[in-house]
């Protein structure tokens, strides 16, 4: 929500909103590993569902943090 939300936002407040989306894509993150450990979650769902959060992840640095 906070991608879409900075996509239509200019200057710092943009990169405000997408600083926070990085921080969700960890905060899932840790969501899945807890979900694992206490057992409601396979661990081989939730692999699966680690490497698309990598991937967000990496697209979410990449606006936070653009080549110069």
């Amino acid at each position: 929500l906070n991608l879409a939300e900075g996509a239509g936002r200019r200057g710092r407040d943009r990169a405000h909103h997408w600083r926070i989306a990085y921080g969700s894509v960890l905060e899932a993150r840790t969501a899945l590993e807890l979900l694992v450990a206490t057992g409601s979650v396979d661990a081989e769902a939730a692999a699966a569902a680690d490497v698309l959060l990598d991937r967000v992840a990496a697209m979410v640095w990449r606006l936070v943090h653009p080549a110069r």
